[in-house]
């Protein structure tokens, strides 16, 4: 975490607003409520209409869940989002990412030995991040490999997950229990 302490703190369930309180039923169901969640409590009506979009980019995307998190480990990383990297090395062991796939997030785009296709993504969020545009020939390469509604994906699952890593860099959320940190 870029910060030691929260600058807006994650709030428990007997501090929420019943507003709060309805938008948390789906994951206090779940048992747990990760600290991003207890952060926009906050603020539910931004957290309610954010959710909708980052519902659609985590579960309704046209990418492959492995494609989708090479993007938001490779944003998370280059944004130095302890928390996002972290709960993303979580999703993508669960989704059967090998933990060299993971640490390729780290090593981005200049990789030795990785596939086109891959390096290709890599170079999409690298220059998202540095220029906020992906280039001709980055996206010539792209639609050898994904349609229409597949490169719109990729452009907005690393606009999201920067803003996102923003959001947490800024607000100081702090890691939650188990989360792995940048030693993977």
């Amino acid at each position: 975490m870029r910060l030691d302490k929260p600058r807006i703190p994650a709030l428990e369930s007997d501090q929420w607003t019943p507003e709060a309180a309805e938008m948390m039923q789906p994951f206090t169901k779940q048992g747990r409520v990760f600290n991003i969640f207890k952060t926009l409590c906050n603020h539910p009506e931004l957290a309610r209409r954010w959710m909708v979009f980052a519902n659609h980019i985590l579960g309704k995307s046209t990418l492959t869940v492995r494609d989708r998190e090479l993007l938001i480990l490779r944003i998370g990383y280059l944004c130095q989002s302890g928390y996002e990297w972290g709960q993303h090395v979580l999703i993508s062991r669960q989704a059967g990412m090998s933990e060299d796939e993971i640490r390729l997030a780290k090593t981005g785009s200049a990789t030795p030995g990785i596939s086109d296709k891959d390096r290709l993504l890599l170079t999409a969020t690298e220059e998202l991040h540095a220029d906020a545009h992906v280039s001709d020939s980055t996206w010539a390469g792209l639609s050898e490999h994904y349609n229409t509604q597949q490169l719109m994906d990729i452009v907005f699952t690393v606009g999201q997950y920067n803003l996102v890593s923003m959001a947490l860099n800024s607000f100081g959320v702090q890691a939650d229990e188990g989360l792995p940190g940048w030693d993977v």
